[in-house]
């Protein structure tokens, strides 16, 4: 069965690397508003508090905004659920550096909870037909790590990080080679030692894959009805019971009921990262 490796936390000097990026491109010459009416030697302590329910992601991500200088108290984690008006956590140190820093921090905190909070309703749905919720490559460009980590925060799982970690033959490489069976004869030969995966769109499709060797199927914009009958396929194929199988194309929290029930192993969205409005999360001194 494919699985790839999951974004279940993130390194530390890439964390403060990248907010260092983030800082610099909002910081280019200094925060003029603030190195203008602040004291320097000012300090403050400021509550940062959500502003609805969410899924709260990003806690281990918070202390690198942050010197050694200010005291963090986390009051929440990454993964806990809370409600409207929870105080996430607390920080105490020099104004300035609070201020300068609130954007960016909490740009990056409402988007990441956002991603956790819808894949955590997917997650609810499909969890009780034993089905995965897959993110895709559908992701912020530079925020990808980030992203994908808030995918396992809300309880989700990662498909394949990017095109050197997984095979996943799609309607265009099967064009370009001239065939399923094609296509999947050239990359074994090439011998990647990664299973293969193919994108399928009808039966005809299907069978090829089948007869081809193929490790797992990515079922593209098929009905609930068609997907419960390529499944049977599948299954019933030797050694088919192994065998990955995804649905993906066109599902949404709407219509998810109806294929969560279809026997796939796996459902595929880009949904839950590209389509996500931002958690509403606020910083205010006390």
């Amino acid at each position: 069965m494919i699985q790839y490796p999951q974004q279940t936390e993130l390194n530390g000097d890439y964390i403060r690397k990248k907010i260092e990026e983030f800082i610099l491109e909002d910081l280019p010459s200094g925060d003029i508003t603030t190195a203008g009416t602040v004291n320097n030697s000012s300090k403050s302590t400021a509550v940062i508090q959500a502003q609805d329910d969410l899924v709260f992601a990003g806690a281990m991500i918070v202390p690198y905004f942050f010197d050694e200088s200010f005291n963090i108290e986390m009051l929440q984690q990454d993964g806990d659920f809370v409600k409207n008006g929870t105080i996430l956590f607390k920080v105490s140190g020099k104004t300035s550096h609070i201020l300068s820093v609130e954007r960016v921090m909490l740009n990056l905190l409402q988007r990441l909870s956002g991603i956790a909070t819808m894949t955590r309703k997917y997650v609810e749905i499909a969890k009780l037909y034993g089905v995965k919720i897959l993110d895709t490559r559908k992701t912020t460009p530079g925020l990808r790590l980030f992203e994908k980590y808030a995918v396992t925060v809300g309880g989700g799982t990662n498909h394949r990080l990017d095109l050197s970690s997984g095979i996943l033959i799609k309607d265009n490489h099967i064009k370009a080679a001239g065939s399923i069976k094609k296509a999947i004869e050239i990359i074994r030969q090439i011998n990647y030692d990664k299973p293969v995966e193919v994108e399928v769109e009808n039966f005809e499709e299907l069978q090829e894959g089948l007869s081809a060797g193929a490790d797992g199927f990515l079922l593209d914009n098929m009905s609930p009805e068609k997907i419960i009958k390529a499944v049977e396929i599948i299954r019933m194929f030797p050694n088919g019971e192994q065998l990955f199988v995804e649905a993906s194309g066109g599902i949404n929290l709407s219509n998810l009921k109806a294929y969560v029930s279809t026997g796939v192993n796996a459902i595929s969205t880009g949904a839950i990262t590209h389509s996500v409005k931002a958690a509403n999360i606020h910083l205010e001194f006390l």
